[in-house]
């Protein structure tokens, strides 16, 4: 099995709780985890263009983990798809389309509480609408997006117990995930 590429993006993962968490179960897995970490590795946010292609071009399956907020997730992650995703390599007649059949999802965590984002609420929309800008750059790149991981809350649940519930949520999320790479031989 080939490790799945987690790409996290968070401004301050040392102050996070949810996402440093995750990041830290992640580590004792490096058999199964690649992990990347956009703003430890370019805390001047100038991309390595060609090195972050390379990395994408050499895994088959992709996480994008990172706290969604403000109806999107950080500037950082905008700004990678904004350059790594250039005309000519993840789109175009001439592209080769590199993402083409990767599996791709979103593991984001939430300050709201899940009933909050439904329709019907003072919010207005649910989390697939709010991640429909996602579906559809993975879709003209012709990435395989599948189904995200959610997890609500933070601004209302912030305690030990609530936090240490989601690890084994998270890492449930990606079993299944990579085991339905392997069912399709595509890991």
């Amino acid at each position: 099995m080939k490790k799945t590429l987690i790409i996290i993006t968070h401004p301050d993962i040392n102050n996070s709780v949810i996402n440093k968490k995750w990041l830290k179960e992640l580590e004792k897995f490096p058999e199964k985890f690649h992990i990347h970490q956009l703003h430890k590795i370019y805390p001047n946010q100038e991309f390595d263009i060609a090195a972050e292609q390379k990395l994408v071009e050499e895994h088959d399956h992709i996480i994008f983990q990172f706290p969604y907020y403000w109806y999107y997730g950080p500037a950082l992650l905008k700004k990678w798809f904004d350059e790594v995703l250039t005309h000519g390599w993840a789109y175009g007649s001439s592209s080769g389309f590199k993402f083409r059949g990767k599996k791709v999802a979103l593991a984001i965590s939430l300050g709201l509480k899940e009933e909050h984002l439904q329709r019907g609420t003072p919010l207005k929309f649910n989390i697939k609408d709010l991640t429909t800008p996602y579906e559809a750059l993975f879709d003209w790149i012709k990435a395989d997006y599948q189904p995200l991981f959610a997890y609500y809350g933070m601004t209302f649940e912030p305690s030990e117990e609530w936090i240490e519930k989601s690890v084994p949520l998270y890492l449930d999320f990606l079993d299944r995930f990579n085991s339905n790479n392997e069912d399709k031989n595509v890991s």
